[in-house]
């Protein structure tokens, strides 16, 4: 049994933050920008936490876009803002501006990694699941189709890259279809659950034998095209990809071109690059490919669960620093 309500996801890193050394911001008014949002604001008001119009008393600022620019003039402009709570997991609009903060200890950058890994885990699941059921095409046919056709995914070998909340999520769904799961991290310091840990480097070694893999990294310089030509023809010919990540992680040309050829069982898409993907995209006719355009994560779904995310923070702020999700401005993650 469960006290959930239908539908309703939790965020499993709530609560888990821990005191910053040395890196205490000021405690003060917090600005919601560019827009105003009452749902969010109910959040700040409920961490004991003032919400105010953006002014030079302004302490912490709670930024709902992706406008990179927009953000540093704010910042510029008010430099006492001590603290920012970013919308999205991923940092990479603003990679900019946190690598031009370099060691400065503040502001302190916070982000909504973590916070959506059960709605964003379970789309994972579902694409890897159609990707070897050959649901791409089947749900594509006119006409009954013969033979009958599909990959199981119980005792399979499992790859997935990244190691943060969404990889512990995945990690957690699998469990039922008892498979071998490799995780792929910068480091090779083992991550609890998984059957073994690889560093990042070490990529290639693990991909021969790998029936599913799954893309769950933070999109930086060091991950553009992590997954290219030579890394899709290294897998096996009946594997599966799925990237819920970011688009650039992998280079679309060259799985068109793979899937073209033939190889690998498909691939399963929530993310691409540009997004919107456009009309006439080779990789919406690519055979063996589901996009799903973004959906892992819903407005409805992360509404909730980022309005808590600011609830924690606004408590870590107005309290002992022990933020959730912090960001590291060298690291862009």
């Amino acid at each position: 049994m469960t006290d959930r309500h239908p539908g309703e996801h939790r965020d499993p890193l709530a609560s888990t933050g821990s005191p910053l050394v040395g890196r205490r911001p000021t405690p003060g008014p917090i600005a919601i920008l560019p827009t105003d949002n009452e749902v969010y604001a109910d959040a700040v008001r409920a961490a004991g936490g003032v919400v105010a119009p953006l002014s030079d008393d302004t302490r912490g600022l709670i930024w709902l876009n992706l406008d990179g620019p927009a953000l540093q003039s704010t910042l510029a402009a008010h430099p006492g803002i001590g603290w920012v709570q970013l919308p999205l997991a991923g940092v990479e609009a603003f990679a900019e501006l946190l690598e031009a903060q370099g060691d400065a200890a503040l502001p302190v950058w916070t982000s909504a990694k973590g916070a959506f890994s059960e709605p964003v885990a379970e789309q994972a699941v579902t694409l890897a699941l159609a990707v070897l059921r050959g649901l791409p095409e089947k749900s594509r046919s006119t006409t009954w189709a013969q033979p009958q056709t599909g990959i199981s995914l119980f005792g399979r070998r499992v790859v997935i890259v990244g190691a943060g909340g969404i990889a512990r999520e995945i990690m957690r769904l699998l469990a039922p279809w008892q498979v071998s799961i490799t995780i792929v991290r910068r480091s090779a310091d083992a991550l609890a659950g998984a059957d073994r840990t690889v560093a990042a480097a070490d990529l290639a070694s693990v991909l021969p034998d790998a029936d599913v893999v799954i893309l769950a990294a933070a999109a930086t310089a060091d991950t553009k095209h992590l997954i290219g030509a030579a890394e899709l023809a290294a897998m096996m010919p009946s594997a599966a990809l799925v990237n819920i990540a970011r688009g650039q992680l992998i280079d679309q040309d060259a799985l068109v071109a793979t899937l073209a050829s033939g190889h690998l069982a498909g691939a399963g898409l929530d993310v691409t690059t540009p997004e919107p993907l456009p009309d006439g995209h080779p990789l919406w006719s690519a055979p063996r490919v589901v996009i799903t355009s973004h959906s892992a994560d819903t407005p409805d779904m992360v509404e909730p669960l980022l309005a808590e995310r600011i609830r924690g923070n606004v408590t870590a702020f107005l309290g002992d620093s022990a933020f959730i999700g912090t960001v590291d401005p060298r690291a862009g993650y």
